[in-house]
């Protein structure tokens, strides 16, 4: 987490850009390419990390691609690694399972790959995310409150007078965060949520995605979810960075929309 919060002040960005390159989508010069989504990524990171707090990889791009994507992803990772190391990398792969299974992604993804967090779904309860809670040194960023419409499903269920997603919070909050290595997934199509739920988990950080494509608002996000420190954000986009006419840009110019509101934010309290 402190590596986390060192990017963050250091670039003074709560920006995090998903690398979810779409092989149809990216630019015909890098389609040549041996490795044509390792050259894309690598692009986009040299002319996105000065704005950038964090980069998240979405395994899905990755594995569509089958021996050839996940080669394109350790490529990547070993990029990140080796020419900006201070800048954290999440694996959104929303894991969750059990016994050893959890145990070898695990090492997966934070050993062989040297990711820095992960994503994962808490359904099968914390004796099962145990692999992951108890890496001190590594984030695990469990799905709370998600930005797709059809969230409400099951997260809105009755869970002993409030909705499911309260109770993951709670559970967290109180029981789940031992070792301080824990986020939240908290949409930003939700606002009025995810103010709720920083009133319950008011020191644990958020991860949100659906800025920019998905609807979500930049300040209602920032006014929903600061901490009391002005701090306690992580806030992603992919296409809108990944896919626009100038990348540096386009990140830069989300950096400073969120430093904008969180300064408004932060000073109105």
């Amino acid at each position: 987490m402190q590596k986390f919060e060192r990017r963050m002040e250091a670039v003074e960005s709560l920006l995090c850009v998903g690398l979810d390159p779409e092989l149809s989508r990216i630019p015909a010069r890098f389609s040549g390419d041996a490795w044509p989504l390792f050259a894309f990524n690598r692009w986009i990171i040299e002319q996105t990390h000065a704005y950038v707090a964090a980069y998240k990889p979405n395994m899905a791009f990755y594995e569509f691609q089958g021996s050839q994507g996940i080669a394109e992803l350790e490529l990547t990772m070993e990029y990140l690694r080796s020419e900006h190391p201070d800048i954290p990398a999440i694996c959104d792969a929303k894991r969750g399972d059990i016994g050893n299974s959890n145990r070898g992604y695990a090492v997966s993804i934070f050993d062989a790959m040297g990711f820095d967090a992960v994503t994962l779904h808490p359904y099968l309860g914390k004796e099962a995310l145990a692999p992951f809670l108890e890496r001190r040194d590594k984030v695990c960023i469990i799905l709370c409150r998600t930005s797709n419409p059809g969230a409400g499903e099951f997260q809105d269920l009755d869970s002993g007078g409030r909705p499911l997603w309260e109770t993951v919070a709670m559970r967290v909050s109180t029981e789940w965060n031992v070792a301080g290595n824990c986020m939240l997934v908290v949409g930003a199509t939700y606002p009025e949520e995810m103010r709720r739920i920083r009133a319950i988990a008011p020191t644990i950080p958020f991860l949100v995605p659906g800025v920019g494509a998905q609807g979500g608002d930049v300040a209602a996000v920032v006014s929903a979810g600061l901490d009391a420190q002005g701090n306690g954000l992580l806030i992603s986009s992919s296409r809108g960075i990944l896919f626009s006419e100038d990348p540096a840009a386009a990140a830069r110019d989300l950096r400073d929309e969120i430093n904008v509101a969180r300064k408004a934010a932060h000073a109105a309290r």
